[in-house]
């Protein structure tokens, strides 16, 4: 028989269903546009449809409970936008013509941007319709909130800008090429906010498919695939899916290795990246992430060493020349076994450094060495957690301020205060592991 609710229990039971589940949008014009156009590409899966949904915005909802390893999406490939399309189209003939060819990147790019700017003319507007007009990943980013994102993100940040702008002015020379296209100068059709907006949009929903490569296009891998209504999928890292172009079908399908209820969003997994990364490349924080780790800069060690360590310089160099100043971080589950490691080769005392080998092994060289290691990995926790909770507050001023776009601190709001929960959790296990210590 069935447990009947209390009258708390059903209001809890409805909050939860609403929460989870989205408000259909097949409904929109855009969506009934797009199904139109991929119906004439010989797409017709009825099983999802576009819904928005709280936390994550737009994303595909399932009509029926979904089964583990049943197929949630196959899309022919007349439906897919790659290399291949550029080459058949009118920017073919002068791809062709350009030296040094350019790369599968550029080619997808000054596609995306001319069909934009061709409206509704163009094959691809139904597409283009439904995709965003502008994105949240730091090279989009105001340069006053990137200074508040965590020292390794922010240099990654500040990395990306400076490639995409080289890339762009590398690129104006080719673009000048194609005027004979255009009735409008092409210096404004083909602007660094177009091109900002086109690399983004390969950048954050192209899938993986490996073509063969054109012979007028650059040696550069061409993997990169746009997937209309595919790519309306979000990430979920607690999912499994099986992705891939099966050639049988002449299909790019997906199969799901997760049970979906009816009437619930499907998600699909683009890895099993930290949230640093998934901002970086995606312009989105995954909350409760299990994936998720605060990086530790491998030069912030050194402040932490006695001044009084004589073998200080010789500890940093051998962590150097072996790897150990890179990938360390605090989990949700402590300090990752690197930084440990690196803090137990940096706490050795004098008398035991010919023993350094045997800390990199992993083995436990005296109980003051792990007591002093954990402490090291105490102060280091505390300090961030200092100078998270000092940037929250920063943010906070910042949004009722209103200087700068309120999404984009919220992002970095997101990212600093789920970081700050890891470091919590961290600082809660190296004080027990303290305490333990004999």
């Amino acid at each position: 028989m069935q447990q009947r609710r209390g009258r708390t229990g059903r209001v809890r039971w409805r909050r939860r269903s609403s929460d989870s589940r989205g408000v259909n949008e097949s409904h929109r014009p855009e969506f009934i546009e797009l199904r139109r156009w991929l119906k004439g590409r010989k797409f017709d899966d009825t099983g999802l449809v576009p819904a928005c949904f709280p936390g994550t915005g737009r994303g595909l909802m399932s009509k029926t409970a979904l089964q583990e390893g049943q197929m949630i999406i196959s899309l022919p490939e007349s439906c897919l936008l790659t290399t291949n399309t550029v080459i058949r189209s009118s920017l073919g003939p002068y791809m062709k013509k350009w030296k040094p060819p350019p790369s599968p990147l550029l080619a997808l790019c000054t596609f995306l941007i001319s069909e934009r700017h061709a409206g509704g003319q163009s094959l691809w507007k139904s597409y283009l319709d439904i995709l965003p007009k502008s994105y949240t990943c730091p090279v989009c980013l105001e340069p006053d909130v990137v200074d508040l994102l965590p020292q390794p993100l922010k240099a990654k940040a500040e990395e990306q800008r400076a490639d995409v702008q080289d890339f762009f002015a590398s690129s104006r020379a080719f673009f000048s090429t194609l005027q004979p296209l255009f009735v409008e100068p092409v210096d404004g059709i083909f602007s660094y906010s177009a091109f900002l907006w086109a690399w983004c949009t390969v950048n954050t929903r192209a899938v993986y498919l490996r073509s063969t490569r054109q012979e007028c296009l650059s040696a550069e891998p061409d993997t990169c695939a746009l997937a209309p209504y595919l790519d309306l999928l979000n990430h979920s890292p607690h999912v499994q899916v099986k992705a891939a172009f099966n050639e049988k079908t002449g299909c790019y399908e997906i199969r799901t290795a997760s049970r979906c209820r009816k009437h619930e969003q499907v998600f699909i997994c683009y890895g099993p990246y930290d949230n640093q990364r998934l901002l970086l490349e995606y312009g989105f924080v995954s909350v409760c992430n299990p994936h998720a780790c605060v990086p530790v800069p491998g030069e912030t060690l050194v402040k932490y060493l006695p001044a009084a360590d004589k073998q200080a310089h010789k500890k940093m160099s051998i962590l150097k020349d072996r790897g150990f100043t890179e990938n360390l971080t605090f989990g949700w589950d402590g300090p990752s076994w690197r930084l440990f490691t690196a803090l137990k080769l940096l706490c050795l005392e004098a008398e035991k450094f010919m023993s350094w080998k045997k800390v990199l092994l992993g083995e436990v060289i005296s109980d003051t060495n792990e007591k002093t290691s954990l402490g090291m990995a105490q102060r280091i926790c505390s300090d961030f957690i200092e100078e998270t909770q000092a940037v929250l507050r920063k943010v906070s001023d910042l949004k009722e301020g209103k200087t700068l776009p309120t999404h984009q601190l919220s992002l970095v709001e997101a990212l600093r205060m789920e970081e700050l929960r890891i470091l919590q959790a961290s600082a809660e296990i190296v004080s027990s592991s303290r305490a333990r210590c004999p």
